[in-house]
């Protein structure tokens, strides 16, 4: 069962979303839609008839797939809320991130396909804050595995003990960052408008319709649910399960779904605090992320904590 947990991803990913659109319409003194809203909307686009564009090659019609599929391989390897299934000595954090690349780069050639100008406009933006995110991702990662001495998910899970130093505050802070951007949420990009000079997700996205829309948001859910988890599984790895009974996995899904809720608290009431950022800002967001996950590498290698 636990080499399953990948399910918890895919079957509540959407309820995240509605949980952070839920808190922030709260926080902007809206009353906002449910938190079960994504579900429906998932379910009503399965339902439409789709409209291809006449210039679409293969491409276009494999991007969904491609995407859905890098994310959902992506998600087996992440312990959610136990570290102990076989699967997981193949989840190398490295590995994570270039499996969600595989997904972003056939997203980027999708938008590219359909022949239009918004697509374009959004691939290339989305591939520039994509050279800009991984390196502060990346060494942000790596303080967490130096921390634990390996790369493997469920080794830095298990070690759960000094994970609250000062390099760790600051590789989570670049982390979140990098999530923000990843996620293409507010102050990097808004996920609520179709205005073409803001726009970078949705600039990909707008040529799909139907069925293929839905693989597209629903691989767009999973992927912010998984960077959170990941989040969860490097910053605050406790709660875990060991290989005990059902009631040891209850409770360390428990824990998990308290973590998850507090991340989506905390995007939400980013998002409802800041404004959305000029493209050409953008660099210097990024960059003092990658100044701080810098730090957090250097700090913990001249203290060792």
């Amino acid at each position: 069962m636990t080499n399953l947990q990948f399910i918890s991803i895919l079957v509540l990913s959407p309820l995240a979303q509605g949980i952070i659109k839920k808190i922030k319409a709260q926080c902007q003194g809206r009353v906002g839609p449910g938190i079960f809203q994504p579900y429906y909307d998932l379910a009503r686009l399965f339902k439409k008839d789709m409209v291809i564009p006449r210039t679409a090659s293969w491409i276009f019609h494999a991007a969904p797939y491609v995407v859905f599929s890098s994310v959902l391989a992506a998600s087996m390897l992440v312990p959610v809320f136990s570290a102990e299934g076989s699967i997981f000595r193949t989840g190398d954090v490295i590995a994570i991130i270039y499996t969600l690349a595989i997904g972003r780069f056939f997203m980027a050639l999708g938008g590219l396909d359909a022949g239009t100008a918004f697509g374009g406009e959004g691939s290339s933006r989305e591939m520039t804050v994509a050279i800009l995110v991984e390196p502060s991702m990346m060494l942000a990662i790596f303080t967490a595995a130096v921390a634990s001495g390996s790369t493997s998910l469920a080794v830095i899970a298990r070690s759960g003990s000094v994970f609250y130093s000062p390099a760790h505050a600051l590789a989570l802070a670049a982390f979140f960052v990098a999530v923000i951007a990843e996620t293409g949420r507010v102050p990097v990009d808004n996920p609520d408008t179709h205005l073409e000079l803001t726009m970078i997700h949705e600039g990909m996205l707008l040529e799909y319709s139907g069925k293929y829309l839905a693989l597209m948001e629903w691989a767009h859910y999973m992927k912010q649910m998984l960077l959170f988890t990941l989040a969860a599984d490097l910053f605050f790895p406790f709660g875990m399960a060991g290989a005990g009974s059902g009631f040891g996995a209850a409770e360390a899904f428990g824990y998990y779904a308290v973590k998850i809720f507090m991340l989506c608290a905390g995007v939400a009431f980013a998002e409802s605090t800041r404004a959305k950022m000029r493209f050409f800002q953008l660099p210097s967001l990024l960059g003092a992320a990658f100044v701080l996950s810098a730090l957090s590498i250097i700090t913990f290698i001249m203290t060792g904590k």
